[in-house]
């Protein structure tokens, strides 16, 4: 794992996005996993700043409500477009996003999963991280081996994400589709943004404390190539936040984005 803290969201968010541009500009046919709440805007915005070519991207997105009609305005579809797509040169044709609505769902899933390889496999996941651990809506005791399949998100995931539906929780949908940790395992890079105090005690546990799968992030520290781009208040519980500070700014040339 590489861990990168900037003093602030955006600065974290910053780095992410110098990577992916990286990657659009050397292989213009990349294909990106995509993340959506609040974290990745940050992100999204930046990337919308870089005015990349986008024509030949295809990406995947990690989950989406069980549902919720998909002109709805919290369906990550509606998301999806509103903070990014629409702001870019992309295909619509190459936009894939969980289908919540779909008749068979297993069926749908085992297709997501067919698809992600006859596209060649996803070059770089972003991630964002719950309160409770949670990569994509692969909730706590997830099977680290999990694909595609539709899940029952926990109470708390539930409350987090109340926000968003003006604080009513009963608007919050009990399922979803997420991609599973196999497939997130899979993607050439992973990059998780964590920004606040609130994400500190986890992402202490994540980097720093034992692989479990109470905390399915924890398996990104098997993962051959993972950035953690966090701000100062994330990375505030971490006890070698000197050692990751002192790596990153001394990198060679040549691993520098």
């Amino acid at each position: 794992m590489e861990i990168i803290i900037q003093e602030t969201a955006q600065d974290a968010s910053n780095v992410a996005a110098s990577i992916i541009a990286k990657l659009i500009k050397d292989k213009p046919n990349a294909v990106l996993g995509l993340a959506t709440g609040s974290t990745p805007l940050p992100l999204y915005q930046r990337l919308i700043e870089l005015n990349l070519d986008w024509s030949q991207v295809t990406t995947f997105n990690l989950d989406e409500y069980i549902g919720l009609p998909r002109d709805h305005s919290q369906t990550y579809y509606t998301f999806m477009w509103e903070n990014l797509f629409r702001h870019t040169n992309i295909h619509p044709a190459n936009v894939y996003i969980p289908d919540g609505n779909a008749a068979d769902i297993p069926k749908f899933c085992a297709e997501y999963e067919t698809l992600i390889i006859e596209k060649g496999g996803i070059d770089i996941q972003v991630l964002g991280i719950g309160t409770d651990g949670h990569i994509g809506f692969n909730e706590p005791t997830s099977s680290f081996a999990s694909r595609t399949r539709i899940k029952t998100l926990t109470e708390q995931t539930r409350k987090d994400n109340a926000r968003f539906f003006d604080n009513n929780l009963d608007e919050v949908p009990i399922h979803c589709i997420t991609m599973g940790i196999g497939t997130i395992m899979d993607a050439r890079q992973n990059i998780l943004l964590a920004f606040g105090d609130n994400k500190a005690p986890i992402i202490v546990e994540t980097i720093e404390g034992p692989l479990k799968a109470i905390n399915p992030a924890s398996i990104l520290q098997m993962h051959p190539n993972a950035k953690f781009c966090i701000d100062v208040k994330a990375a505030s519980q971490l006890k070698r936040k000197d050692y990751y500070n002192w790596v990153y700014s001394n990198r060679p040339e040549w691993q520098k984005y």
